[in-house]
């Protein structure tokens, strides 16, 4: 297990991200059944009995080097909102991306998301000194699109039927990405963000 994928705690005025862990199955379910979120086409969200193999799939990954999965927690309602992951880990060009990301309904659209990807972003460019992060989405996902254009990432292109969906249906795929030297900028925007007034 490398550095990038090592578990660890990162946590924010209105969200921690806890290491993915088995007895999290429960209050991932509720979570994901909060807006019946696998319900969504252009998301590859699990539903209810497939939220487990989801855990022991990116536990696999982390054991592998390949992924650092998180449970998202709201600490003012002290529960499990959703997931989030490095994936895709390039440990030898420190490389990698932020992904398999979701939120229960009702932690969406407030400061939560843009804290995480702050503690995200932060503990891969300051403290693993990556070079380049990711962000992918389902290029019909336009909330996911508008949100990661909010963070100050830059569209890289669209992989064309780059992987299938749940339905068979062929998904393009956004890639986005943010570099080491556009960081100091993504983050003074991310810090206004969260401070300017709502």
């Amino acid at each position: 297990m490398s550095d990038l994928s090592a578990p660890v705690v990162m946590t924010d005025a209105h969200v921690e991200l806890r290491p993915l862990h088995p007895d999290h199955l429960d209050a991932l379910i509720a979570a994901a059944s909060d807006g019946e979120l696998w319900k969504l086409w252009y998301t590859m969200i699990p539903e209810p009995d497939g939220m487990a193999a989801e855990i022991d799939r990116r536990l696999d990954l982390q054991a592998k080097g390949q992924m650092a999965p998180f449970t998202v927690v709201s600490p003012a309602e002290g529960r499990i909102v959703g997931m989030t992951s490095y994936m895709n880990i390039d440990a030898v060009n420190l490389r990698l991306e932020i992904g398999g990301t979701w939120y229960a309904r009702s932690a969406q659209r407030g400061p939560l998301n843009t804290e995480a990807k702050r503690l995200l972003l932060t503990r891969a460019f300051d403290q693993l000194a990556c070079i380049a992060v990711e962000l992918r989405t389902h290029a019909m996902n336009q909330q996911s699109r508008r949100a990661i254009e909010r963070l100050g990432a830059k569209l890289d292109g669209v992989l064309r039927s780059h992987q299938r969906t749940r339905n068979g249906a062929l998904r393009d795929t956004c890639v986005y990405s943010i570099t080491a030297a556009e960081w100091p900028t993504v983050r003074a925007n991310l810090d206004w963000q969260l401070e300017r007034p709502r």
